[in-house]
Protein backbone atom coordinates (compact mmCIF):
# COMPACT_ATOMS: atom_id res chain seq x y z
CA UNK A 1 0.00 0.00 0.00
CA UNK A 2 1.36 3.58 -0.67
CA UNK A 3 2.89 5.88 1.93
CA UNK A 4 2.82 9.50 1.12
CA UNK A 5 5.68 11.74 2.84
CA UNK A 6 5.60 15.13 4.00
CA UNK A 7 8.64 16.82 4.59
CA UNK A 8 9.38 19.62 6.95
CA UNK A 9 12.95 21.21 6.10
CA UNK A 10 14.70 23.86 4.31
CA UNK A 11 14.89 22.97 0.73
CA UNK A 12 16.78 24.02 -2.63
CA UNK A 13 17.72 26.88 -3.81
CA UNK A 14 19.11 26.90 -0.15
CA UNK A 15 22.46 25.83 0.12
CA UNK A 16 22.77 23.86 3.26
CA UNK A 17 22.89 20.12 3.78
CA UNK A 18 19.72 19.96 5.12
CA UNK A 19 18.36 20.92 1.93
CA UNK A 20 20.40 18.50 -0.06
CA UNK A 21 19.76 15.98 1.99
CA UNK A 22 15.61 16.62 1.88
CA UNK A 23 16.20 16.65 -1.52
CA UNK A 24 17.92 13.68 -2.26
CA UNK A 25 15.50 11.46 0.08
CA UNK A 26 12.21 12.48 -1.32
CA UNK A 27 13.79 12.19 -5.31
CA UNK A 28 14.24 8.75 -4.19
CA UNK A 29 10.53 8.06 -2.37
CA UNK A 30 9.22 9.92 -5.56
CA UNK A 31 10.73 7.30 -7.88
CA UNK A 32 9.42 4.47 -5.66
CA UNK A 33 6.02 6.33 -6.59
CA UNK A 34 5.14 7.57 -3.59
CA UNK A 35 3.28 11.17 -3.13
CA UNK A 36 5.49 13.46 -1.60
CA UNK A 37 5.33 17.60 -0.57
CA UNK A 38 7.57 20.00 1.49
CA UNK A 39 7.03 22.56 3.92
CA UNK A 40 10.02 24.48 3.22
CA UNK A 41 11.56 26.36 6.43
CA UNK A 42 13.30 30.13 5.45
CA UNK A 43 13.91 32.90 7.70
CA UNK A 44 12.09 35.14 5.15
CA UNK A 45 9.43 34.57 2.42
CA UNK A 46 10.50 33.91 -1.36
CA UNK A 47 8.49 32.92 -3.99
CA UNK A 48 9.16 29.33 -4.83
CA UNK A 49 8.53 27.77 -8.44
CA UNK A 50 8.74 24.41 -7.35
CA UNK A 51 5.72 22.20 -7.26
CA UNK A 52 7.29 19.98 -4.89
CA UNK A 53 7.09 22.74 -2.61
CA UNK A 54 3.25 22.84 -1.24
CA UNK A 55 3.52 25.43 1.55
CA UNK A 56 6.41 27.77 3.73
CA UNK A 57 7.30 27.82 7.17
CA UNK A 58 8.42 31.54 7.28
CA UNK A 59 10.59 32.89 10.69
CA UNK A 60 8.23 34.45 13.16
CA UNK A 61 5.35 34.68 10.91
CA UNK A 62 1.97 34.32 12.53
CA UNK A 63 -0.01 31.75 11.95
CA UNK A 64 3.45 30.04 10.08
CA UNK A 65 3.03 27.06 12.81
CA UNK A 66 -0.19 25.95 12.45
CA UNK A 67 -0.06 25.56 8.50
CA UNK A 68 2.81 23.90 8.81
CA UNK A 69 1.52 21.12 10.91
CA UNK A 70 -1.84 21.55 8.34
CA UNK A 71 0.51 20.75 5.47
CA UNK A 72 1.83 17.97 6.91
CA UNK A 73 -1.46 16.06 8.21
CA UNK A 74 -2.05 15.90 4.51
CA UNK A 75 0.42 12.83 4.54
CA UNK A 76 0.46 9.53 6.18
CA UNK A 77 3.67 10.38 7.79
CA UNK A 78 5.90 13.68 8.48
CA UNK A 79 9.90 13.61 8.27
CA UNK A 80 11.49 16.20 10.28
CA UNK A 81 14.60 17.66 9.82
CA UNK A 82 16.19 18.74 12.91
CA UNK A 83 18.97 21.54 13.12
CA UNK A 84 19.01 24.21 15.76
CA UNK A 85 19.57 26.94 13.39
CA UNK A 86 16.74 26.19 10.89
CA UNK A 87 13.70 27.31 12.70
CA UNK A 88 12.56 30.06 14.22
CA UNK A 89 12.96 30.99 17.92
CA UNK A 90 15.63 30.08 20.60
CA UNK A 91 17.54 27.58 19.28
CA UNK A 92 14.88 26.86 16.75
CA UNK A 93 12.24 25.74 19.15
CA UNK A 94 9.52 26.58 16.71
CA UNK A 95 9.68 23.32 15.31
CA UNK A 96 8.24 22.06 18.71
CA UNK A 97 4.93 23.63 18.21
CA UNK A 98 4.86 21.72 14.83
CA UNK A 99 5.33 18.44 16.06
CA UNK A 100 3.12 18.90 18.95
CA UNK A 101 0.11 19.75 16.61
CA UNK A 102 0.72 16.60 14.20
CA UNK A 103 -1.92 14.43 13.85
CA UNK A 104 -0.02 12.05 11.71
CA UNK A 105 3.41 9.61 12.79
CA UNK A 106 6.37 11.73 12.49
CA UNK A 107 10.08 10.87 11.84
CA UNK A 108 12.29 13.46 13.19
CA UNK A 109 16.12 13.21 11.57
CA UNK A 110 18.74 14.47 14.32
CA UNK A 111 21.39 16.34 12.28
CA UNK A 112 23.23 18.02 15.62
CA UNK A 113 23.64 15.56 18.56
CA UNK A 114 25.71 18.23 21.56
CA UNK A 115 27.93 16.58 23.86
CA UNK A 116 27.71 19.56 26.19
CA UNK A 117 24.48 21.15 24.73
CA UNK A 118 23.24 24.89 26.84
CA UNK A 119 20.20 24.11 29.07
CA UNK A 120 17.61 25.50 26.28
CA UNK A 121 19.23 23.45 23.57
CA UNK A 122 19.16 20.34 25.69
CA UNK A 123 15.10 21.01 26.65
CA UNK A 124 14.41 21.71 22.79
CA UNK A 125 16.09 18.49 21.67
CA UNK A 126 13.91 16.29 24.25
CA UNK A 127 10.98 18.05 23.95
CA UNK A 128 11.64 17.30 19.67
CA UNK A 129 12.05 13.68 20.73
CA UNK A 130 9.13 13.68 22.75
CA UNK A 131 6.64 14.53 20.68
CA UNK A 132 8.72 12.15 17.63
CA UNK A 133 6.81 9.13 16.36
CA UNK A 134 10.88 7.87 15.54
CA UNK A 135 13.86 10.03 16.13
CA UNK A 136 16.59 9.10 13.45
CA UNK A 137 20.31 9.87 13.81
CA UNK A 138 22.92 9.09 11.26
CA UNK A 139 25.67 7.26 13.54
CA UNK A 140 26.17 4.99 16.58
CA UNK A 141 27.94 8.02 18.11
CA UNK A 142 24.94 10.27 17.77
CA UNK A 143 22.17 7.59 18.54
CA UNK A 144 24.69 6.45 21.68
CA UNK A 145 24.87 10.28 22.46
CA UNK A 146 21.67 10.81 22.41
CA UNK A 147 20.15 7.77 24.52
CA UNK A 148 23.26 8.91 27.88
CA UNK A 149 23.27 12.26 26.87
CA UNK A 150 19.46 13.18 26.75
CA UNK A 151 16.44 12.49 28.75
CA UNK A 152 14.72 10.24 25.49
CA UNK A 153 13.29 6.87 24.96
CA UNK A 154 16.13 4.78 23.47
CA UNK A 155 13.39 2.43 22.14
CA UNK A 156 12.56 5.19 19.24
CA UNK A 157 16.08 5.92 18.44
CA UNK A 158 17.19 4.10 15.37
CA UNK A 159 20.35 4.48 13.20
CA UNK A 160 20.20 5.11 9.13
CA UNK A 161 23.29 6.45 7.90
CA UNK A 162 22.99 10.22 5.95
CA UNK A 163 22.81 8.67 1.90
CA UNK A 164 24.82 9.66 -1.22
CA UNK A 165 24.55 9.44 -4.46
CA UNK A 166 26.06 6.28 -6.68
CA UNK A 167 29.75 7.02 -7.81
CA UNK A 168 30.00 8.20 -11.66
CA UNK A 169 32.12 5.10 -12.67
CA UNK A 170 28.73 2.91 -11.73
CA UNK A 171 26.06 5.70 -13.42
CA UNK A 172 26.46 7.41 -16.60
CA UNK A 173 25.51 10.50 -16.68
CA UNK A 174 25.01 12.76 -20.09
CA UNK A 175 24.43 16.47 -17.46
CA UNK A 176 28.09 16.90 -17.35
CA UNK A 177 31.43 16.47 -19.58
CA UNK A 178 33.85 13.55 -18.40
CA UNK A 179 36.19 15.72 -16.04
CA UNK A 180 39.89 14.43 -16.69
CA UNK A 181 42.37 13.02 -13.97
CA UNK A 182 44.16 15.65 -12.70
CA UNK A 183 48.08 15.22 -13.70
CA UNK A 184 49.65 15.77 -10.55
CA UNK A 185 48.35 13.84 -7.37
CA UNK A 186 44.68 15.58 -6.38
CA UNK A 187 43.65 16.59 -2.81
CA UNK A 188 40.24 17.25 -2.49
CA UNK A 189 37.96 19.01 -0.17
CA UNK A 190 34.30 20.26 -1.04
CA UNK A 191 31.27 21.58 0.56
CA UNK A 192 30.31 25.21 1.63
CA UNK A 193 33.21 26.84 3.01
CA UNK A 194 33.67 29.22 6.13
CA UNK A 195 35.61 29.44 9.67
CA UNK A 196 35.13 25.73 11.60
CA UNK A 197 35.82 24.29 7.93
CA UNK A 198 39.56 23.60 9.20
CA UNK A 199 40.76 23.95 5.35
CA UNK A 200 44.20 26.19 7.22
CA UNK A 201 45.38 22.64 8.23
CA UNK A 202 46.29 21.21 4.98
CA UNK A 203 47.67 24.73 3.61
CA UNK A 204 49.84 24.74 6.54
CA UNK A 205 51.52 21.05 5.83
CA UNK A 206 51.51 21.91 1.98
CA UNK A 207 55.13 23.10 2.10
CA UNK A 208 56.41 19.77 3.63
CA UNK A 209 54.32 17.80 0.40
CA UNK A 210 56.43 19.81 -2.19
CA UNK A 211 59.22 16.96 -2.81
CA UNK A 212 57.06 14.46 -4.24
CA UNK A 213 57.15 14.55 -7.87
CA UNK A 214 54.62 14.57 -9.18
CA UNK A 215 53.82 17.17 -6.46
CA UNK A 216 49.93 17.08 -5.25
CA UNK A 217 47.49 19.76 -5.79
CA UNK A 218 44.86 20.75 -3.57
CA UNK A 219 41.21 21.56 -4.69
CA UNK A 220 38.78 23.03 -2.30
CA UNK A 221 35.52 23.48 -3.59
CA UNK A 222 32.54 24.95 -3.29
CA UNK A 223 30.42 28.39 -2.79
CA UNK A 224 31.24 30.49 0.65
CA UNK A 225 28.27 29.56 2.96
CA UNK A 226 25.31 31.72 2.66
CA UNK A 227 25.00 32.84 6.37
CA UNK A 228 29.19 33.39 6.32
CA UNK A 229 28.48 35.48 3.01
CA UNK A 230 25.95 37.43 4.54
CA UNK A 231 28.13 38.51 8.19
CA UNK A 232 31.69 38.87 6.56
CA UNK A 233 31.88 38.38 3.09
CA UNK A 234 34.84 36.25 1.91
CA UNK A 235 37.19 36.85 4.40
CA UNK A 236 37.81 33.44 5.04
CA UNK A 237 38.48 32.38 1.66
CA UNK A 238 41.02 35.65 1.25
CA UNK A 239 42.37 34.35 4.61
CA UNK A 240 42.91 31.15 2.67
CA UNK A 241 44.45 32.67 -0.27
CA UNK A 242 47.03 34.97 1.31
CA UNK A 243 48.12 32.11 3.90
CA UNK A 244 48.81 30.11 0.98
CA UNK A 245 50.87 32.82 -0.82
CA UNK A 246 52.48 33.64 2.58
CA UNK A 247 53.79 29.35 2.66
CA UNK A 248 54.54 29.51 -0.83
CA UNK A 249 52.01 27.32 -1.88
CA UNK A 250 49.33 29.41 -4.09
CA UNK A 251 50.87 26.70 -6.88
CA UNK A 252 49.43 24.08 -5.00
CA UNK A 253 46.20 24.89 -4.09
CA UNK A 254 42.71 25.97 -6.15
CA UNK A 255 39.92 27.76 -4.16
CA UNK A 256 37.42 27.01 -6.88
CA UNK A 257 34.36 28.87 -6.06
CA UNK A 258 30.73 27.77 -7.34
CA UNK A 259 27.98 25.32 -7.18
CA UNK A 260 27.59 21.78 -8.87
CA UNK A 261 24.50 19.49 -9.72
CA UNK A 262 24.91 16.05 -8.03
CA UNK A 263 26.42 14.78 -11.52
CA UNK A 264 29.09 16.82 -11.56
CA UNK A 265 30.42 17.06 -8.48
CA UNK A 266 30.50 12.93 -8.93
CA UNK A 267 32.38 13.29 -11.50
CA UNK A 268 35.00 15.98 -9.77
CA UNK A 269 35.13 13.36 -6.52
CA UNK A 270 35.94 10.49 -9.30
CA UNK A 271 39.41 12.32 -10.09
CA UNK A 272 40.57 12.82 -6.37
CA UNK A 273 43.35 11.00 -5.02
CA UNK A 274 42.23 11.64 -1.05
CA UNK A 275 39.40 13.64 0.24
CA UNK A 276 40.38 15.28 3.15
CA UNK A 277 38.08 16.35 5.81
CA UNK A 278 40.01 18.83 8.22
CA UNK A 279 37.24 19.87 9.98
CA UNK A 280 37.63 22.14 13.50
CA UNK A 281 34.48 20.36 15.14
CA UNK A 282 35.11 17.37 17.36
CA UNK A 283 31.47 16.75 18.11
CA UNK A 284 30.05 16.51 14.39
CA UNK A 285 28.47 12.96 14.29
CA UNK A 286 27.07 13.24 11.10
CA UNK A 287 28.94 14.42 7.63
CA UNK A 288 27.33 14.13 4.15
CA UNK A 289 30.88 14.77 2.68
CA UNK A 290 32.25 11.98 4.55
CA UNK A 291 29.47 9.29 3.53
CA UNK A 292 29.85 10.57 -0.09
CA UNK A 293 33.68 9.88 -0.03
CA UNK A 294 33.48 6.18 1.42
CA UNK A 295 30.61 5.67 -1.16
CA UNK A 296 32.60 6.79 -4.23
CA UNK A 297 35.31 4.44 -2.66
CA UNK A 298 37.66 7.00 -2.32
CA UNK A 299 40.67 7.20 0.58
CA UNK A 300 40.00 9.75 3.28
CA UNK A 301 42.37 11.68 5.69
CA UNK A 302 39.74 13.49 8.47
CA UNK A 303 40.26 14.82 12.01
CA UNK A 304 39.13 13.08 14.78
CA UNK A 305 35.52 14.49 15.20
CA UNK A 306 32.89 11.62 15.98
CA UNK A 307 31.40 10.45 12.71
CA UNK A 308 34.94 10.26 11.05
CA UNK A 309 35.96 7.89 13.74
CA UNK A 310 33.37 5.76 13.90
CA UNK A 311 33.22 5.82 9.88
CA UNK A 312 36.63 5.46 9.29
CA UNK A 313 37.89 2.86 11.98
CA UNK A 314 37.72 -0.15 10.04
CA UNK A 315 40.32 1.05 7.28
CA UNK A 316 38.19 3.36 4.67
CA UNK A 317 40.56 6.17 5.94
CA UNK A 318 42.62 7.63 8.35
CA UNK A 319 42.20 9.49 11.17
CA UNK A 320 44.88 12.01 12.80
CA UNK A 321 44.57 14.53 15.51
CA UNK A 322 42.90 17.77 15.11
CA UNK A 323 45.64 19.77 16.28
CA UNK A 324 49.20 17.61 14.90
CA UNK A 325 50.55 18.80 11.65
CA UNK A 326 52.85 16.64 11.68
CA UNK A 327 50.36 13.66 11.45
CA UNK A 328 48.43 15.03 8.93
CA UNK A 329 51.29 15.35 6.39
CA UNK A 330 52.19 11.69 7.35
CA UNK A 331 48.57 10.79 6.76
CA UNK A 332 48.28 12.34 3.21
CA UNK A 333 52.06 11.24 2.63
CA UNK A 334 51.31 7.92 3.08
CA UNK A 335 47.94 7.35 1.15
CA UNK A 336 49.95 9.03 -1.85
CA UNK A 337 52.98 6.95 -1.77
CA UNK A 338 52.82 3.84 0.52
CA UNK A 339 52.16 1.07 -1.89
CA UNK A 340 48.91 -0.77 -1.58
CA UNK A 341 47.28 1.77 0.98
CA UNK A 342 44.96 3.35 -1.40
CA UNK A 343 43.97 0.25 -2.95
CA UNK A 344 42.95 -0.98 0.90
CA UNK A 345 41.41 2.02 1.60
CA UNK A 346 39.19 1.86 -1.64
CA UNK A 347 38.21 -1.73 -1.23
CA UNK A 348 37.40 -1.37 2.65
CA UNK A 349 35.05 1.57 1.21
CA UNK A 350 33.46 -0.37 -0.85
CA UNK A 351 32.51 -2.70 1.95
CA UNK A 352 30.67 -0.55 3.38
CA UNK A 353 29.33 1.45 0.09
CA UNK A 354 26.35 -0.59 -0.68
CA UNK A 355 24.07 0.70 2.35
CA UNK A 356 25.34 4.17 2.02
CA UNK A 357 24.28 4.46 -1.39
CA UNK A 358 20.68 7.11 -1.60
CA UNK A 359 17.87 4.15 -2.74
CA UNK A 360 19.50 1.62 0.13
CA UNK A 361 18.81 4.65 2.35
CA UNK A 362 15.52 5.70 1.08
CA UNK A 363 14.20 2.19 1.16
CA UNK A 364 14.86 2.16 5.00
CA UNK A 365 12.96 5.40 5.12
CA UNK A 366 10.10 3.99 3.64
CA UNK A 367 10.21 1.04 5.35
CA UNK A 368 9.52 2.76 8.48
CA UNK A 369 7.23 5.49 7.40
CA UNK A 370 4.60 2.59 5.66
CA UNK A 371 5.38 0.93 9.25
CA UNK A 372 4.42 3.57 11.39
CA UNK A 373 1.71 4.47 9.07
CA UNK A 374 0.24 0.97 9.06
CA UNK A 375 0.25 0.84 13.00
CA UNK A 376 -1.71 4.14 13.05
CA UNK A 377 -4.29 2.78 10.79
CA UNK A 378 -4.63 -0.30 12.74
CA UNK A 379 -5.12 2.25 16.44
CA UNK A 380 -7.90 4.31 14.57
CA UNK A 381 -9.51 1.37 13.50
Amino acid sequence: MPTSFGFLSSYPPTQCGLATFTAALRSELVAAGERTGVVRVLPRSEPSLDPAVIAQMVHGEPGAVIRAAAALGAFDVAVVQHEFGIYGGPDGDSVVGVLALLDVPSIVVAHTVLADPTPHQRAVLERVADHASILVTMSETARRRLVECYDVDASRVVVIPHGAPAPTALVPTVLAPPVERAASPRLLTWGLLGPGKGIERVVDVLPSLRDLAPRPHYLVLGETHPRVLESEGERYRDALRERAERLGVADMMTLRAGYLDVASLRQVVATADVVVLPYDSHEQVTSGVLIEAVAARKPVVATAFAHACELLGSGAGLVVDHDDPGAMASALRRVLCEPGLAGAMASRAGDLASELLWPAVAARYHALGARLARDRSVAVA
